[in-house]
């Protein structure tokens, strides 16, 4: 059974989403399906962790992850955690980083499907000419996170 949380910030709100052994979403759009509202002491340190990060306190999270995808999603996703606090990829780097070179739309097609915003760094990644393109929290969102990032290196 997945349970879900709305937490609003002055980001914006924030829908978090959790089952017994992970957190396995969170977005800034509530999820279609069928989920219990309620709070559990996971939700609690995910949303205090991501509270810390916002205000520019902290650089990494220790919270299980358990984002539903196929084994190349999940690929990618674990070399978007491995992109450092602050820096960038282009879509070909993470390509090369999981030994597909060719597969940038793939990566962007998978990048799109992460369904742990922030905690999955997704907003990391860039156009090979450092466009930002693509985030399901919006440009404008991912441009702040990067900001962010930047100004407390």
């Amino acid at each position: 059974m997945e349970y879900e949380c709305m937490y609003a910030t002055a980001w914006g709100d924030f829908y978090l989403y959790a089952d017994g052994e992970g957190i396995t979403g969170l977005g800034m759009r509530r999820r279609n399906g069928e989920f219990t509202d309620r709070e559990t002491p996971l939700h609690r340190e995910a949303f205090r962790q991501l509270t810390e990060y916002l205000e520019g306190k902290r650089k990494d999270f220790d919270l299980p992850l358990k984002p539903a995808g196929t084994p190349f999603q999940q690929r990618v996703w674990q070399a978007l955690r491995e992109i450092p606090y602050g820096q960038t990829r282009s879509y070909g780097e993470i390509a090369r980083a999981v030994g597909n070179p060719k597969a940038s739309r793939a990566i962007g097609m998978a990048n799109n499907r992460n369904p742990v915003m922030i905690f999955i760094p997704c907003h990391r990644v860039i156009g090979t000419d450092g466009r930002l393109v693509g985030y399901a929290g919006g440009l404008d969102v991912k441009e702040r996170l990067l900001r962010l990032e930047e100004s407390h290196r």
